[in-house]
């Protein structure tokens, strides 16, 4: 009993000459800043970059319009060449016939919550062009085609 007795008395006493030390609360930062370097690293060297296919085509200006969004849309481009190219959504642009794309179109709509569908055509395309695709859409099933152009 008395060992305990002279041990409290000799902490007591020891804090007494101490003081109550002032330990700072500041976490070491290093280690952390190091983990999130390193998941910066894994998340540049794991992600995948995508390209972004485009064909060179010049859209027609119009005063009028509004901002379209970009989700899952099905989209068809006629280039300054004649040549039309189907796209779906980010998915790869395919060159293809008016019948092709008919079918490929009839198939996509079937399937899609929303049966719109864009043109874009360049500039110096015939009218004549634009009005096949347009009937064709529409004769694919098309609800509303959305011709794109750039607001002036």
């Amino acid at each position: 009993m008395r060992y305990w007795k002279q041990l409290i008395i000799a902490m007591v006493q020891y804090m007494q000459f101490e003081g109550y030390r002032r330990s700072s609360h500041v976490p070491n930062l290093t280690p952390l800043i190091d983990i999130v370097f390193l998941l910066l690293i894994f998340f540049m060297l794991t992600s995948h970059f995508v390209n972004q296919e485009s064909l060179n085509i010049q859209l027609p200006n119009a005063e009028t319009g509004e901002a379209i969004g970009e989700n899952n849309v099905l989209e068809i481009i006629i280039n300054a060449d004649g040549k039309i190219v189907y796209k779906q959504g980010h998915y790869k642009n395919d060159v293809m016939s008016l019948k092709a794309l008919e079918d490929r179109l009839r198939k996509d709509l079937s399937i899609a919550s929303e049966k719109n569908v864009r043109i874009k055509g360049d500039k110096s395309i015939a009218f004549s062009k634009a009005v096949e695709v347009l009937d064709m859409a529409r004769k694919a099933g098309a609800s509303g085609v959305d011709i794109v152009t750039v607001h002036k």
